[in-house]
């Protein structure tokens, strides 16, 4: 279960508690088991500020606190804070990625599933899209989605498998498989009825909790290859 330790503080010397951070980062780089860390300062109290550190496990901080390094600098943490910070610690019950929910609804409810109603719902009316594909980016809309996944749509037989996801801050990277088969005309080339199959990579950046832009990047040589196209 992952588990997430809450750090309360006071100092007035933020800067050198920044500092004091990056030492600690850079001495146990290789050894130390948090894999996540955020501080934010509150916006009514400047001098009031809360760090929360993310860890696979309960077992994994505790190897992190026996580190030589993490007493050093929790001692000159407390030195430079206005009285002893408060730890609340935490075993993560919930953890909702939301930009990384409303990605995969594009690739499992519309494209694969066909829910193009659903459209609306998942991108912005400006919707921008790079795709290696077109000859220029071009602002596209949700309309011109609607005509990509229909065309592709009508072009193949397929479905997504999500191999890996990453989110971070507005953007949400989709390393994919796609597998199927060319059951109508692609690019000018009638149905061949063959099997195809490529990966590829996507990267959606979310604003308002639509996708506002997109990057697609994919093995288009293998699904020429495999359509008799590219030698």
């Amino acid at each position: 279960m992952t588990f997430a330790q809450v750090i309360d503080f006071k100092t007035e010397r933020f800067s050198d508690l920044d500092r004091l951070m990056d030492r600690w980062v850079e001495q146990t780089k290789g050894r130390r088991t948090a894999s996540h860390s955020l501080i934010g300062k509150d916006r009514a109290n400047g001098n009031h500020f809360v760090e929360i550190v993310e860890f696979p496990s309960y077992e994994e901080a505790m190897a992190n606190s026996k580190l030589p390094e993490t007493d050093r600098i929790f001692a000159e943490m407390v030195a430079l804070c206005d009285g002893a910070p408060t730890f609340t610690d935490l075993d993560v019950v919930r953890n909702d990625q939301l930009n990384a929910a409303t990605a995969r609804r594009f690739f499992h409810e519309i494209a694969t599933g066909g829910n193009l109603d659903a459209i609306d719902e998942v991108f912005a009316a400006d919707y921008a899209d790079h795709d290696i594909l077109k000859e220029q980016d071009t602002v596209v809309g949700s309309g011109g989605i609607r005509a990509d996944v229909t065309g592709w749509r009508s072009a193949f037989d397929f479905a997504f498998e999500l191999d890996r996801q990453i989110s971070e801050g507005d953007d949400v990277v989709t390393l994919w498989t796609l597998n199927g088969t060319h059951t109508g005309d692609f690019m000018g080339i009638p149905a061949t009825g063959k099997r195809v199959g490529m990966t590829g990579t996507t990267i959606f950046r979310f604003r308002n909790d639509r996708i506002q832009e997109g990057w697609w990047h994919y093995d288009a040589m293998k699904l020429m290859r495999q359509l008799g196209i590219a030698g």
